[in-house]
């Protein structure tokens, strides 16, 4: 996680530690592990946040700004011409939250659900960033594709821990890299060039479906 600021204020610096604390370990970690960490004493992480789980909502919304503005970033380069692979090689300046979305995966309950949900509702947005700087094709149902997008990523992430667990679960910047090397050259080919060499498919299974709500539908770009 990165500070809004140079020097990040008490509580930013308990709230960062919190992140990776909660990445590394799970959301079980206390609040002392979390207090030795930042280089505070627990009653001054409670004189903060009242209590762990208020700590733990704001971490959820520090991460959540993190990636809205991670995504935003790369869209508005891209826009203007630019390489986004900067950000490959800082991969693991991404690790902490990529370790913390996977542990609110595994936690589940309202608190994870409430996550994911806003998740989703972010990649609408930024979604929509990039179909307005004409660099994604628009969608019939842009919720509907946003949700599909997030838990399949999600659910690949999953997978490959679960398939292949890493040799130390702590060590996020491994995870983090063999999931680039494994994972992003297929995932930017399919969403790049597309799968199929026709829209049949599509055409076909339109005739059988209502129309989106026509709050959330786009006309979709020809090919």
């Amino acid at each position: 996680m990165r500070s809004a600021s140079a020097d990040p204020t008490t509580r930013e610096r308990i709230r960062d530690a919190a992140v990776l604390r909660f990445a590394r370990d799970g959301f079980g970690a206390s609040v002392r592990s979390i207090a030795t960490d930042a280089g505070v004493s627990p009653a001054l992480v409670i004189h903060h946040f009242g209590s762990k789980d208020e700590l733990h909502a704001e971490c959820d919304e520090a991460v959540l700004a993190e990636i809205r503005k991670a995504k935003n970033e790369s869209i508005d380069e891209l826009a203007a011409g630019q390489s986004i692979l900067h950000r490959f090689a800082a991969a693991d300046e991404y690790a902490p939250m990529l370790g913390y979305v996977l542990r609110s995966l595994q936690n589940g309950g309202p608190v994870g659900q409430t996550f994911i949900e806003q998740m989703i509702e972010d990649a609408v947005g930024y979604t929509k960033h990039g179909v307005e700087a004409g660099l994604v094709k628009p969608s019939r149902d842009e919720p509907a594709r946003a949700r599909y997008l997030v838990l399949s990523a999600l659910g690949m992430l999953m997978l490959e821990i679960t398939l292949r667990p890493p040799e130390d679960p702590a060590d996020l910047g491994a995870i983090v890299r063999d999931f680039l090397t494994t994972s992003y050259f297929p995932m930017i080919e399919l969403y790049t060039q597309g799968f199929f060499t026709t829209r049949r498919m599509l055409d076909e299974y339109l005739l059988y479906v209502p129309d989106p709500p026509q709050d959330t539908a786009t006309e979709p770009a020809s090919d």
